[in-house]
């Protein structure tokens, strides 16, 4: 048995309701298991050095570094300046996104129509939770979506499909620094990304 495995303190379980915000800060060394409890449910999430708001995730540094887009056991998310803020230490999934951004009530009625201005999007979830920590819509950058399923098709265009996720699968970060974690848990209903069906997910931190 992995002796690591027997010692670890959970510092926090909580689930995340369907269509909600969260946030919590994780202190170097820690572990967060972000678990898709239902299966098929996307996570869009930012990251800021708890230290210094301004300093924060980058999807190009990101992207640049590892040179792939998608995100897996192995890649480290970086800010601007290179700086490691955590790293994907576990993945039962095997692919997560980094650049089809979030949903906001204002690509709804671009995308989806008129009559979906009124749904509540992944960008209101992140203003609302950002102003806890004293920030706004200027410190959206974009984000990750932890178990979406966005496929590049061979004309360059992006497709949103079906997840490639099931109940129960996890992914797990291990902070490099104390990190301020952001989500939202998609209530997009208008593309498959949550089986149309928004559900429930975990986020267990340990150390």
């Amino acid at each position: 048995m992995n002796s690591a495995a027997t010692t670890a303190t959970v510092v926090l379980d909580e689930v995340v309701p369907a269509r909600a915000p969260w946030s919590a800060i994780v202190r170097a060394g820690e572990r967060l298991d972000i678990i898709d409890l239902h299966g098929n449910q996307a996570v869009d999430c930012l990251l800021y050095s708890a230290a210094d708001h301004t300093d924060r995730y980058s999807a190009q540094a990101t992207i640049t570094a590892q040179r792939n887009i998608f995100l897996t056991t192995g890649s480290v998310l970086r800010t601007d300046a290179g700086t490691a803020l955590m790293t994907v230490i576990a993945d039962e999934v095997g692919n997560h996104d980094t650049i089809a951004g979030a949903c906001s009530q204002e690509s709804n009625t671009l995308r989806y129509g008129q009559h979906t201005r009124h749904q509540h999007a992944c960008v209101e979830n992140f203003l609302a939770e950002a102003a806890k920590w004293g920030m706004g819509k200027r410190d959206l950058v974009s984000n990750i979506n932890w178990f979406m399923n966005v496929p590049v098709e061979a004309d360059g265009t992006l497709g949103i499909v079906d997840g490639l996720s099931a109940p129960g699968k996890t992914v797990s970060l291990r902070a490099e620094i104390d990190t301020l974690v952001l989500v939202s848990n998609c209530p997009q209903i208008n593309n498959p990304c949550n089986g149309f069906d928004p559900t429930p997910v975990r986020m267990v931190v340990t150390r």
